[in-house]
């Protein structure tokens, strides 16, 4: 099973001159890095995951599995619990290691709505996973109540703050 440790980085993802995914710029990302972490998080809200197509998403995530020896944290997340849950569905298949969600942006559900996502997501995903609450970016923010019945849901491993 994954475990949880070290330095892990969410990764850009670089585009080329034209706008597409520049696979060459992610390989020059993981020749340095995975020297120095113990772990990647590809297409998270960092790696433009808001602006990637999906399919361009979870390409993103496959090849950084494929390329790289270290374990994989797949961002998965979205404002609808539909979306996030086609998304997880496909970086699980695409073998990573553990999926992080984001809250839910814009539509900023009360906390039995934000409980309600992230439990249907563990309830259909069988891979480790990770809450990612940025209220900053999501005008949306997990109290400590909502936290803790989310520790007691099988699947959620860790929240980043």
């Amino acid at each position: 099973m994954f475990e949880l440790k070290g330095v892990i980085p969410a990764l850009v993802t670089p585009f080329d001159d034209e706008l597409n995914v520049d696979y060459k710029g992610i390989d020059r990302n993981l020749e340095f890095l995975e020297k120095y972490v113990d772990a990647l998080v590809p297409a998270g809200t960092t790696g433009e995951a808001a602006t990637l197509s999906y399919e361009e998403h979870i390409e993103v995530v496959r090849y950084v599995k494929e390329v790289s020896k270290l374990p994989v944290i797949g961002g998965a997340g979205s404002n609808s619990t539909r979306e996030a849950l086609y998304l997880g569905k496909e970086v699980e298949k695409a073998g990573v290691d553990a999926a992080m969600f984001v809250t839910p942006y814009y539509n900023k559900p009360n906390p039995e709505g934000l409980y309600q996502h992230y439990k249907a997501i563990a309830d259909e995903l069988s891979i480790p996973i990770i809450v990612y609450n940025v209220p900053s970016r999501t005008g949306t923010n997990i109290t400590p109540e909502v936290a803790k019945r989310l520790s007691e849901i099988d699947g959620i491993i860790a929240m980043k703050e």
